[in-house]
């Protein structure tokens, strides 16, 4: 027996298994039309945001928060964007911040961090900074104390 088939036998199998498949019933076909014309209404609905070249969105919003956790530290850091260069960081790694805390990983560390991280962008002058969260990251637990520490501390999130 073949492991391969060549591109003959392919086609030919094919063409046999799409003429030997029915035809769809009538009722099939209108419920596809109408699921087809109801995607296209929802589709004309939707407006869609203004389009703008990355090299643009740069420098609307400059500074991006990125926040990075482990299973042993919390670490947050502000980058400058437009020149790729972190801007402040704050990291439960520090020796001044782990002798103070109890727990260097969870949301007191984290919301610890934030507070930390608010105060150096505001001694740096720094008064909003845009949020990028990762896939995975949701508005919850550790990432919910950051953002919500550096808010209360005085920094605008964009």
């Amino acid at each position: 027996m073949k492991p391969w088939v060549t591109i003959q036998e392919f086609t030919q199998k094919t063409l046999v298994s799409l003429h030997t498949s029915p035809p769809p019933t009538p009722s099939q076909s209108h419920l596809f039309f109408c699921r087809f014309r109801r995607t296209r209404k929802l589709h004309k609905m939707v407006i869609p945001p203004p389009v703008r070249p990355p090299r643009i969105l740069k420098f609307l919003k400059p500074y991006v928060l990125k926040m990075h956790f482990t299973n042993k530290y919390v670490s947050a850091q502000v980058i400058h964007s437009p020149t790729a260069t972190v801007a402040s960081a704050a990291s439960s790694q520090e020796k001044a911040l782990r002798s103070s805390m109890e727990s260097t990983r969870d949301v007191a560390a984290a919301s610890k961090i934030g507070k930390i991280l608010a105060e150096r962008l505001l001694l740096k002058e720094i008064p909003a900074v845009s949020v990028s969260l990762k896939r995975e990251q949701k508005y919850h637990g550790k990432v919910k104390a950051v953002i919500d520490s550096l808010r209360e501390a005085g920094v605008k999130l964009l």
